[in-house]
């Protein structure tokens, strides 16, 4: 069953098919964008690597030289992976979020998984446990079990009190403020080296990133995406209001529920690996919908690619603002989403005339 919600001046101008064509250009084009700046990505760093050279080394290894098998495969590499991988989990997750809970505001942090992942991982660290071996895989599984323990409180409310989008909203809030709290607090008690380990692990970073983490998030990925494509005429029906979907035979608090489930996990290992970085969730499915519109098969993985895109392209800057430093990511992220939220909100109107 497919459902469209297209504005009547597309309609007009181009009629169904021109519409459909446009959505599908669109989605081309991000998609040879994501290949592009995955091999600009590959070659921007200190080593002075061109975008050939990091392509040929991906593709013809044996034609590099080791130094140039060791920069991309072993440090470039898995940093690139998972910025597409973590800015899809994080577009997809915004994408329904803003769907299911009909605001723009909303994200996946919305639900408070970012200070209670960050709660978790600074547990982890200020009890001295990151300081024994694999510190960053204790600090991953903490940041994932608080974050899902938050998100385990809010699936209990919506399931045995109330599955309104409101109460979904408040109860994320609430719970966002409660670990920001708990975590104020462990680094009130953390020493110096505890709350400077705290604080990177907050910023966000691809740097630790391994190749085994992102096949984690790509699995989970994979099964979140068919999920949520297999329900994406329920998720367009939902733009029209809640009864309006019930009547088109949508139950509506069973798929707020299911999407709950889904985007917290979904996100919770996203943020487990990487820390804290915000606005992608919020940004790209705002994009997503000024180019393709409300339609979900379209949208979602219009939103996933768009959040590639704009990850990997702050991972770029991350390695050329403090050059040969990193630069933390999740505050490139900020700098960049802050402002260009403020030119999507205030062009809404021109967008639309």
């Amino acid at each position: 069953m497919g459902l469209e919600i297209a504005e009547d001046d597309s309609l007009k101008s181009g009629g169904y098919d021109s519409l459909m064509g446009r959505r599908r250009l669109f989605i081309l084009a991000a998609a040879v964008a994501c290949v592009v700046v995955f091999f600009v990505d590959l070659a921007v760093g200190s080593s002075g690597m061109s975008v050939i050279d990091a392509f040929t080394t991906l593709v013809m290894p044996g034609q590099a030289t080791s130094m140039q098998r060791l920069i991309v495969f072993d440090i470039r590499l898995p940093a690139t992976l998972m910025a597409i991988g973590v800015g899809m989990a994080l577009a997809l997750a915004g994408a329904v979020m803003q769907t299911i809970l009909d605001n723009p505001m909303a994200e996946p942090y919305t639900l408070g998984i970012s200070s209670s992942a960050g709660f978790g991982a600074a547990l982890v660290i200020v009890l001295g446990i990151s300081a024994a071996g694999a510190g960053m895989l204790y600090i991953s599984i903490g940041a994932f079990v608080c974050s899902m323990a938050a998100c385990a409180v809010i699936y209990l409310i919506a399931r045995f009190r109330s599955s309104d989008k409101t109460t979904i909203l408040l109860t994320g809030i609430a719970i966002f403020f409660t670990f920001q709290a708990l975590l104020s607090t462990l680094q009130l008690m953390a020493n110096g080296n505890q709350l400077s380990e705290i604080v990177f692990w907050m910023f966000g970073s691809m740097s630790r990133a391994t190749t085994d983490q992102f096949v984690i998030v790509l699995a989970v990925l994979v099964a979140s995406s068919i999920i949520f494509l297999w329900n994406s005429w329920r998720y367009t029906a939902l733009k029209l209001g809640d009864a309006h979907a019930a009547s088109l035979g949508v139950n509506v608090m069973t798929l707020r529920r299911m999407t709950l489930i889904v985007v917290s996990v979904l996100t919770s290992v996203a943020v487990c690996f990487v820390g804290t970085i915000g606005f992608i969730g919020l940004i790209s499915p705002h994009i997503s919908r000024f180019l393709v519109g409300e339609d979900h098969r379209y949208y979602i993985p219009m939103s996933m690619l768009v959040g590639a895109v704009v990850l990997i392209v702050a991972n770029m800057f991350s390695k050329v603002v403090t050059a040969p430093a990193i630069f933390p990511i999740g505050i490139l992220t900020s700098l960049i989403g802050i402002p260009f939220f403020f030119y999507l909100v205030l062009s809404k109107r021109r967008f639309a005339s």
